[in-house]
């Protein structure tokens, strides 16, 4: 069955990465929520997609108290979540103003991740392999996926160095995805879980074809999708 992934949160009714698009993406029936995880000056986990905030302020240069109140702890996030498994993307790119080249926010993220959770509720996903690789030396029992980006013509090679990585998951951009690449990525024994999908035909497509989990903006769609592709005509 293919996994209703909602991309921080019921992101088009709700301000993406807020609890309150957390919680409406459990009630529009998403079996896993996607948030993103970065930390504050004083060293608090907090969901932000982006390095800064809207203002244009940095976030790493500002304690948790100096954030916006809609900004989330991850503590706060996993209890919203109550009701589906949490895949928590780890921000950690090198071009970015709170970069942790010792992957400290990796060590930080899986201890508190599982005092919430079980491992079997928790994917650990990033753009840098080397932060995933870190978690799962760390903690071979944690669930783990590379995320890829727009280039075509390199997802071949981004397959060939998850498998080598021994990730459990790959989360291609949708743009990368057809029929040829789930099945390679099966045979290596990937699950495909791709970003971001929020066209119902489109996702009718990608479940036509194999993919494992669609991770999307509107959940309360891909739910449809899914449960009519499962159910008979």
């Amino acid at each position: 069955m293919t996994l209703v992934i909602a991309h921080r949160g019921a992101s088009v009714e709700r301000q993406q990465n807020t609890l309150e698009a957390f919680r409406l993406a459990v009630e529009m029936g998403a079996d896993w929520i996607e948030l993103d995880v970065r930390r504050s000056k004083d060293d608090v986990l907090i969901i932000s997609h982006d390095a800064h905030l809207p203002d244009g302020r940095f976030i790493v240069d500002h304690n948790y108290d100096e954030l916006p109140e809609f900004v989330p702890t991850l503590a706060e996030a996993l209890d919203a979540c109550e009701g589906a498994k949490v895949n928590i993307e780890i921000k950690n790119e090198p071009d970015d103003p709170d970069y942790d080249v010792e992957h400290q926010i990796s060590d930080a993220t899986i201890g508190l991740a599982l005092a919430f959770r079980d491992p079997s509720e928790l994917l650990f996903t990033s753009f840098n392999l080397d932060t995933v690789k870190r978690i799962k030396s760390l903690n071979p029992d944690i669930v783990v996926g590379f995320v890829t980006g727009f280039d075509v013509l390199q997802i071949q090679m981004l397959l060939e160095a998850a498998v080598e990585a021994e990730m459990d998951v790959i989360v291609p951009y949708d743009g990368t995805v057809d029929r040829r690449f789930v099945a390679r990525a099966h045979d290596a024994g990937l699950p495909v879980y791709t970003w971001t999908v929020n066209d119902p035909n489109r996702m009718a497509e990608l479940i036509e074809i194999g993919v494992d989990g669609i991770i999307t903006d509107q959940p309360d769609l891909a739910r449809a999708a899914v449960d009519a592709a499962k159910s008979p005509e």
